[in-house]
């Protein structure tokens, strides 16, 4: 960009002028949806994923002034440089390099001079090699017990996109190791797992690139005492993935092993490194990983090398800004069709709303466009008995709708209303839409629907550890096609600080009063010190 940012130049006041038009009623979806030729118009398929936005408030006109808005902003240039190992992340003068993690191309990938590839290589391979030892009773607890749990200590994106991917394929876990995730610091997180594992079986994968996430250290010093309360050596029960260069913490010291990431790979975009790999081949095999990482590279290749026209993530991420900036929603519902898929919207929402939500462009100005917005879901058919009376009637938010042709798993052949319960739940999933699109007229205004509300489906073949993968690869190309239209830093997560350090002045009030209790709270803030004093006194 040059001086002008996004919403200064032609193609964006064009857009505006645009939406203006759209409030005509002839450009309601009803109307839209008129056209026999807007399903082949508006769908796409390419990488595996079959990608219909027919039933977005766009039409020809619309999706050329997004083209061109796309080309303004250099969209694709950036993308490309991010892949090449320039430092996109500006504010820490980092490269962005998630997608090196499954370059299967055999390419050199260089940041400061230095080729990454090799060393991302011993990482994978370290990783083959210690869950195949456990796999294979090699590696053993301290009284000689093969592992049959493993619970992932880490919060933020240190376990959300491992947890999506491990309840997507939980289908393919025959490795006899259950997975847990201990994320809160909240005792009831730690409480549950206890009462779901052995602890002479247990393996604890504590995961923190910096080693200085206080709910992390609090939640390893837990599980550590956990397991020597329980007479074991917590040494041969823990492992850990942290940054290369970060200092360990001491119980990081005394694992049996550590596996790095790397600077160039922020949180939410690590679930194809170590902080995923780790974790992922354990519960389902390395095999079973590496396929995961092959379908990402997929969907890489396709944002990377795909026409703008025909670019699904970037299509996905233009109709965003649209409906984000033009049309004025403020929301994103992530509806799957698929329960495997009902840890998608979780991951998603972290990894939307921590990139995108920003307020100042790359050159530290102040952003005067609205940025991101909020992301969140449920599987359908849940959905449907939860919020859709909202979708139908109250505020309008566009919607993803996601189906699987083949379920994981063999249907028995029962039939109820005539249809198994797979093709129940895809009769769902193709109504949905369509009512929301075309409303209803009724002369009761309760039983009325304006319709006119926007959605897009996609649809994959099935969940496959490559399916997956793809899946995973679009999400964070469309979020990060749309933070470069913005001109917005995706990799920093500045807003995520600030709590903590506030946090972190109450914590050492709270050690103070630990010490002596005679300790008079004291915050300088009369709403903390309230309910400071209520802890501490047990009563409100």
């Amino acid at each position: 960009m040059t001086d002008l940012q996004i919403n200064q130049t032609d193609p964006w006041k064009r857009l505006e002028k645009e939406a203006d038009r759209f409030q005509q009623p002839t450009l309601h979806l009803k109307a839209l949806l008129s056209d026999h030729n807007r399903f082949d118009l508006f769908s796409k398929k390419s990488a595996g994923i079959f990608f219909d936005y027919s039933r977005q408030r766009v039409d020809e006109n619309t999706m050329a002034l997004l083209f061109e808005l796309a080309k303004k902003a250099r969209i694709m240039e950036k993308f490309n440089d991010m892949m090449n190992g320039k430092k996109v992340n500006v504010t820490e003068n980092r490269a962005a390099l998630h997608t090196a993690t499954r370059n299967l191309s055999g390419k050199p990938i260089h940041v400061d001079g230095q080729d990454v590839m090799p060393e991302l290589e011993r990482v994978k391979e370290d990783l083959r090699s210690f869950s195949e030892k456990i796999h294979q009773g090699k590696i053993k607890g301290s009284t000689g017990r093969p592992f049959s749990h493993a619970v992932v200590i880490g919060i933020g994106g240190s376990y959300l996109g491992t947890e999506f991917v491990a309840t997507a394929l939980s289908s393919f876990a025959d490795k006899n190791i259950r997975i847990h995730f201990l994320s809160n610091v909240d005792f009831h997180n730690f409480d549950a797992i206890k009462r779901k594992i052995d602890p002479l079986e247990t393996l604890f994968i504590s995961i923190s690139k910096s080693n200085t996430t206080a709910e992390t250290l609090a939640n390893e010093k837990q599980a550590w005492e956990y397991l020597k309360n329980a007479g074991l050596d917590p040494s041969k029960h823990f492992v850990s993935v942290t940054g290369k260069d970060s200092p360990p913490s001491a119980i990081v010291k005394k694992s049996l092993q550590t596996f790095h990431m790397f600077d160039y790979i922020g949180g939410r975009y690590s679930v194809s490194s170590a902080v995923g790999g780790l974790p992922l081949s354990l519960f389902l095999g390395f095999d079973r990983f590496c396929a995961f990482l092959e379908g990402a590279s997929e969907m890489d290749t396709h944002a990377r090398t795909a026409s703008i026209e025909n670019n699904l993530p970037l299509i996905a991420a233009l109709i965003d800004t649209w409906n984000n900036n033009f049309l004025k929603y403020t929301a994103l519902g992530i509806i799957p069709y698929a329960s495997p898929l009902s840890k998608l919207a979780p991951h998603i929402q972290q990894l939307y709303m921590e990139s995108n939500g920003k307020s100042v462009t790359t050159e530290g100005k102040t952003l005067n466009i609205r940025s991101g917005w909020i992301v969140f879901g449920e599987p359908g058919t849940n959905a449907q008995h939860s919020f859709f009376q909202l979708a139908h009637q109250g505020m309008a938010f566009p919607i993803d709708f996601i189906g699987v042709i083949h379920p994981q798993y063999e249907e028995t052949h029962c039939l109820s209303k005539g249809v198994t319960n797979h093709q129940e739940l895809w009769a769902n999933l193709i109504s949905q839409p369509q009512a929301l699109a075309m409303g209803k007229a009724d002369a009761d205004p309760t039983k009325s629907f304006s319709g006119n509300r926007p959605s897009s489906t996609l649809v994959l073949n099935d969940l496959s550890p490559e399916n997956v993968g793809k899946l995973l690869s679009f999400y964070e190309a469309r979020t990060l096609f749309q933070a470069f239209l913005w001109d917005i830093n995706p990799f920093d997560q500045f807003g995520v600080e600030l709590g903590k350090v506030l946090a972190g002045n109450i914590r050492k009030q709270m050690a103070k009063k630990n010490e002596n209790n005679a300790h008079q709270l004291n915050t300088n803030n009369p709403i903390s010190d309230f309910y400071l004093n209520a802890l501490f006194s047990g009563n409100i």
